[in-house]
């Protein structure tokens, strides 16, 4: 599962959601040397820091199965991101072409890492 579009006010509630589904799962940064950061397109560290859209940096959490990080990862969540919108307006020009760029190929990993893994 893929969670976007989300800001600081919203993670308490998906928090509490999510113990709902998978009550002793836990979140966990999903780490720069992860696989689905190299599942189609090699994403590079560099690439995953960003500023973040409204306040805090952008993080990737992840919920690994058996909260193991080396185990596969179930479910991610673009912590103060919105990948979705940069693949919305991308022939637009109103988002650079480099972060337009960056959220194919995020969009991509994230569908083979699902395939493969």
């Amino acid at each position: 599962m893929i969670i976007d579009d989300f800001r600081q006010q919203h993670w308490f509630n998906l928090q509490d959601q999510m113990k709902r589904v998978l009550p002793d799962a836990q979140w966990l940064p999903v780490q720069p040397g992860s696989a689905v950061w190299d599942s189609f397109f090699r994403i590079d560290e560099n690439d995953l820091v960003q500023p973040g859209i409204y306040g805090p940096p952008v993080q990737y959490l992840g919920i690994f199965e058996d909260n193991d990080p080396n185990k596969r990862l179930m479910v991610i969540a673009n912590y103060n991101n919105d990948v979705g919108d940069a693949w919305q307006w991308s022939d637009q020009g109103f988002l650079p072409i480099d972060l337009t760029n960056e959220a194919y190929k995020l969009g991509v990993n994230y569908v083979m890492y699902a395939l493969t893994h």
